[in-house]
This record gives structure tokens, sequence and C-alpha cells, in this order.
């Protein structure tokens, strides 16, 4: 069989530009496909510049080019990913007062459709058609979709171009109309007052930063709507939420390591917020409300992985905090939320999580949690806060989702959805593991594993090596359709519980962020190297996936540890660390600070970042075939960002590749919104990762 010869790269212009700062120079050939008008291509994508635009559509192009010959499997793959997917299905209803709430889909639906009916059963009720409302758009994502308390209104938000820049609107229910009240540019939440008179949202400022809270009217015009916050410190970001008894806002303001807590109460709505205890550097908290106390959330007194104290609703002031449930090291509680009597919290110890109900007059508690080596455990408090009942969902890597009503009173646990897979599925056909890697420093690193149960591990089967690593965020081993058509062709898929994520604590995350960031990397390398010594793949049948921070991890160990991998999948990467961190307009840069260290002022952190940015740390040396994926409108991490990594990967690089970059022209961090139309990504990586697997030869027409 004879094959065409392999396409050319698209290759950049260099326009160098020099940078300095701590005594240190370096170059930048590709700063220009940074767009000087970027923030006007995130609200309109046509404004991209010519010299740019056809670069990207280059790009396009030649991945298309040189995955010519997956054509076919990956229609295969959307094929088998959708045949798993129920697409009529439903979401559990909801009780909340006189109706019980619900989104469900249409088959073909690519978005969903929110409704209610009577609490006791009876008609249904369409409040919302979100695949109505996308089409003849190239993108939509709904947000927000909040119901009044008085169950007349739908306040609803939505995002027609990926760059997280939501529109609110209110549907007036019983004529299913959308008032006038319209409020543009905001982060997409919203909180009701009490009387339904009017809520709560954020807007986004000129850099992209949540950073103002208003207070909107119905009736009136946005301009008119009250400030009731404003963040001057650029490094901070705002979110609202509100208690579990809905008698208040909280207004939420943080980075990564400090937090402070604003309440309004929602029945005085206009009311000045009410600061609960001032920002103090290091000091994290979040706020729950019962009857005539907080519960507050905290790591204060050196409860490195938290604690819950308590403070009257009178005085929450931090003098008058006392301890509820006390610190114990090695138990990290993720959260809580508080039902009548009761206060339930998430936590996890030794990587496996569970929920923990205590009641809160005797101080009695009782756990739910499984006998298994590794499996995820969702929380759902519902709308109500007067009631016995609490949802989780549990699911394994191999086991789908099953969703429960846990009776708090009896323990009662009752089964009220399992998640269907249409084209079938068994879990006794495949194994999930746990093992552990041993990094250089001695560190234990987790790792979750699914292959099928027939697999001969004789050390040749490929892997899909998926890492993460940032933030405190944990990867749950919990069921995710998309990897078995992996799995089902010879996969052993694995994640790997890197440091930078929490999985074993705070002190986990710790030792992967600011300085000990390089830990993450090695960790990584460690567990693709463990897995090829227990037999379950060898080096260079290691495909790595990462994506956002964790295609800076991607990034680096490409150039640490190239010959490891079969394969690299960058997916919207973070590899531009060293001139975006120094760069305080973008708009998660300053808030950042606290995760990667301040390369402006602190020259320590700029060594540190410019020892492993990827970008900078491109070396003449081999690197396996690498496929970035990236959202034009992407504002989290920005289109160049992998743009100009391709183009550095392909100049310097001595041999091996190819490199590729695969960009949604209309779309942003998250790629396309659709449930479907998501797919076609997904399965545009999965080939890539069994060509990869296979040499990155042309694959034979047919190949499954």
């Amino acid at each position: 069989m004879s094959f065409l010869p392999a396409p050319k790269p698209p290759i950049a212009d260099k326009r160098i530009v020099t940078h300095t700062a701590h005594g240190q120079k370096w170059s930048d050939e590709y700063d220009w496909i940074r767009a000087e008008n970027w923030q006007e291509v995130l609200r309109e994508p046509s404004a991209l510049p010519v010299d740019i635009d056809r670069l990207m559509r280059a790009e396009n192009r030649y991945c298309k080019a040189l995955m010519k010959d997956t054509a076919s499997l990956q229609k295969l793959l959307v094929a088998e990913m959708r045949a798993r997917i129920k697409e009529d299905d439903s979401a559990p209803p909801t009780k909340d007062g006189p109706f019980a709430y619900y989104s469900r889909y249409n088959r073909g639906g690519e978005h969903p459709v929110m409704c209610r009916r009577p609490r006791e059963g009876g008609k249904e009720q369409t409040l919302l058609d979100a695949h109505k409302l996308s089409r003849g758009k190239d993108f939509f994502d709904l947000g927000a979709a909040a119901h009044s308390p008085d169950h007349a209104l739908l306040g609803w938000s939505s995002d027609e171009a990926g760059s997280e820049l939501y529109t609110i609107r209110v549907r007036d229910l019983a004529s299913s109309q959308d008032l006038a009240d319209t409020v543009k540019e905001t982060g997409g939440d919203l909180v009701w007052t009490a009387d339904s008179s009017g809520f709560f949202y954020i807007r986004l400022d000129a850099n992209h930063r949540p950073s103002r809270v208003y207070l909107h009217l119905l009736g009136t015009e946005a301009e008119a709507d009250r400030l009731v916050h404003e963040e001057q410190d650029a490094g901070m970001f705002v979110s609202i939420s509100e208690t579990q008894s809905g008698a208040y806002l909280l207004i939420e303001v943080g980075d990564h390591e400090t937090s402070e807590v604003r309440l309004v109460d929602l029945a005085a709505p206009t009311q000045p917020p009410r600061l609960v205890h001032p920002r103090e550097v290091g000091l994290r908290y979040d706020v729950e409300h019962h009857g005539d106390r907080f519960l507050i959330l905290t790591n204060k007194d050196g409860a490195e992985d938290f604690k819950i104290m308590q403070a009257p609703v009178a005085a929450p002031e931090i003098g008058s905090w006392t301890d509820l449930v006390p610190y114990r090291a090695g138990r990290m509680i993720i959260s809580h939320v508080c039902l009548k009597g009761r206060l339930i919290r998430m936590e996890r110890e030794n990587s496996l999580p569970r929920i923990v109900i205590r009641d809160l007059a005797s101080g009695e508690e009782g756990a739910i949690a499984f006998d298994e080596e590794a499996y995820g455990l969702g929380m759902d408090a519902g709308l109500e806060f007067d009631t016995d009942w609490l949802r989780f969902t549990y699911a394994s890597m191999a086991r789908p989702a099953e969703t429960y009503d846990y009776n708090m009173a009896t323990r009662e646990r009752i089964l009220i959805k399992r998640q269907e897979v249409p084209s079938g599925h068994d879990p006794a056909n495949y194994t999930v593991r746990r093992v552990f890697a041993t990094a250089g420093d001695g560190a234990v690193i987790p790792v979750s594993l699914l292959h099928r149960a027939d697999l001969d591990l004789d050390g040749t089967a490929p892997c899909l090596l998926y890492g993460y690593g940032s933030y405190g965020s944990s990867m749950s081993a919990s069921f995710r359709v998309r990897p078995l058509s992996l799995v089902d062709r010879g996969f052993v898929y694995a994640i790997a519980h890197v440091r930078g994520g929490t999985e074993k604590g705070w002190n986990w995350y710790q030792d992967g962020k600011l300085a000990k960031k390089p830990n993450s990397f090695t960790d990584f390398i460690a567990v693709g190297e463990e897995l090829a010594r227990l037999g379950y793949t060898r080096a260079g049948r290691i495909v790595a996936e990462g994506g956002s921070a964790g295609g800076l991890l991607m990034g680096a160990v490409a150039n640490l540890k190239p010959d490891l991998f079969a394969g690299i999948i960058a997916d919207v990467p973070f590899v531009d660390v060293l001139n975006t961190i120094m760069d305080a307009s973008m708009p998660l840069t300053p808030p950042e600070w606290p995760e990667w260290g301040n390369p402006i002022t602190d020259p320590d952190a700029f060594r540190t970042i410019l020892g492993y940015s990827p970008y900078e740390n491109v070396a003449a040396q081999t690197y396996p075939p690498i496929l970035a994926i990236a959202g034009l409108t992407d504002p989290r991490v920005t289109y160049w960002e992998p743009a100009k990594w391709v183009q550095r990967l392909r100049d310097r690089m001595t041999g091996g590749g190819p490199v590729m970059l695969h960009i949604n022209m209309s779309a942003g961090h998250g790629g396309s919104a659709g449930r479907f139309d998501s797919l076609k990504e997904t399965a545009l990586a999965y080939a890539f990762a069994i060509k990869a697997a296979n040499g990155f030869r042309p694959l034979s027409e047919g190949t499954a």
C-alpha cells in the first residue's frame, strides 16, 4: 500500500520581541500571533486579524490532512460514544415547594430542556428549551437556569461566543415569554431576592474579570442596577451563591489561598453587605447557615485539611468562632452544607471520598462510603432546606453512575436512577484497580486504572495516561463513557493523581504549586514508568493527555521525558506560562500569582517559572507526536499559547513529531458546547491516541 507524501506544516513568520526582567533576557519570535485586539475577538471572532486567521485555518487544514487516514475511525468513534449516551435522558426531579424541577433531552438534542411538573405528579411544563435556542448559532452554552422563590419566573443566561460572557434574561413562566429585563456581559450566575422582585449577578470588567456584584430590580434598566460590591484588588475573583437555607446571599471573594465572605439578607436585599471576616492571607473559609448560627469550613489555627467551626448569626466575626468538627490530619473536608437539623460534609481520606451526616442536636454522625479500590462520589443537597432526604451519586470507573435518595432519619437508601448505556455495558467485563507509584523524593502517588478484564498484561498494551495536578482539583475515579472506546480496543486508561491536586489532602496540593510545581511533572513521569514496570504498558506506548493547567503538565513532560510517550494530547494547554503570568492585563493573571508565583516582583518565582515553562524550554531534541487543541474565544487559556508552542516545537525539534494544532474557530475553553458536537473533538483526540500508539504510521482503511 502506498501513501501520498505527508503535507508540510504551516510555518509562521518570526518577528522577534525581546523581554527583560530580573537581569534576564528572553526572546519571543511568535509574540505577534497574539492579536492586539484579542478582547474584541472574544466577543466577535470575525475580528481576528487576517494574517492570524490565515495561520489558524492553515493549522486546521494541516491537522486534518495528517489525520485523514483516521476519518473513518473518527466517525466510528463518534458513533460508539454517541451510542453509549441515552439520547432522551432526563435527570431525576428535584422537589421545591409545589413543583419538581428537572432537565431532560429530546432525542438528537444537543442542549437540555428545562422542565417542571406538580410535586405529586401531573402535566409537564417546559420552562426553557435550550436546544431550540441554539438553532442557527455557531456556539451556544446555557449558563444559569434558576426559578424565582415564588415559582413565577425563570432567570436564565447564555453565552453565544464561547468567551464566557453571559447575557441574563428573565422568563415569565405563565406566558413562556421573556421580559424586557436583559443584562449583558455577566458571569452567568444569578441569585434571586426572597420576594422574587429582582436578582443579584456579577458583571465582568474590561479585563474579563468578575469583579462587581449588582442588584437588578425587575422592570428597571440594567444601567440603573445597584452596585452591591466592587472588588478593587485585581488578584481577587468574586463569585455569588446562596446558603442552602435560602436566607443569605454569599458574596465570596478570593484567590487560591485567601478568602473573604460578605452576607446579604435576601429578605432585605438593599441593605449593605455584612462582612464575616476581612481577608487574611492564607486564611480560607466558606460559610453555611442554620437557624441562629453560621457553620464555617476553614483552615483556621493550622487546620491544613480543614475543620468546621460555628458562630452566632448575631456575631459572625472570627472572635466568635468555635470548633464543631475538629481538625484531624489526613482527613480533608472538601465541602459542607446544612439541611434542617443536620450538617452534611464531603470529605476524603486516603484519596477515597465519603459523605458524613451529623445531627446538630445530638452530635451523632453516620457515613456514606463504599468498599472499592477507586470510585467517585457526589452530593446534591437539592433545592429545599426542611427535608430528611439527601441525594448522592456513586460511580466507579467501570460502573455507571447510580443516583440515590438517602433518608437521613431512617438511613433508607433508594436507587432512583442508574445511568443507562444504550449500547450495552457490563461492569464485569472491566477491571478497576488502584496502584501506587513512588516519586524520586519518596512521595507515593495514587493511580486509578481501568482496563478490560481479559486484557493480557504482558507489558505491550497501549495506555492513555491522564493528569491535571493544579489548583487543588482532584480527579475523580468515576464512570466516563468516552474512554471505553479506547479501553475496548485494548488500552489501559489511567489517571495519575499527581501533586497539585488534593487527592491526599491539602499538603498534596501545596507540594505541587509555586516553587514545588515541578513535582507535578516528575510525579507524572514516575507514574508512567511504574505502569511500565508493573506490566500494564511500556515506554513508547503511553499517550499522555491533559487539559488547561493539565496541558502545562503535558508540555513539561514532553520536554523532560519525550521518549516515555508515544504521543501527547494537550487540550487548551497553558504552555506559555512565563509570558502570560508576566502580563498583569490578562484575565486570570493576578488571581493566579498565589498558584504559580509572581514573576514580575519575585525573582525566585521568575526563575522557577522560566525553568519549567513549556514554551521557554522547547529543546533541540526528538519529540513524540503532539496534538494541541484550542478554542479561539477561550478567555482562560488564550488561543495564541498553543499556537505559539506548536510553532516553536516545529522550529527547534530535531526529530519525531508531527506537531499539530486543531483550533475551534467558534468556541472557547470547553470546546463545542453541544453534547454530541463535543464528541467530534474527543474522537479526533482518541484517533490520534490510537495512531500514536501504533507509531503514528498511516492507518489502513477500515481500522477499528
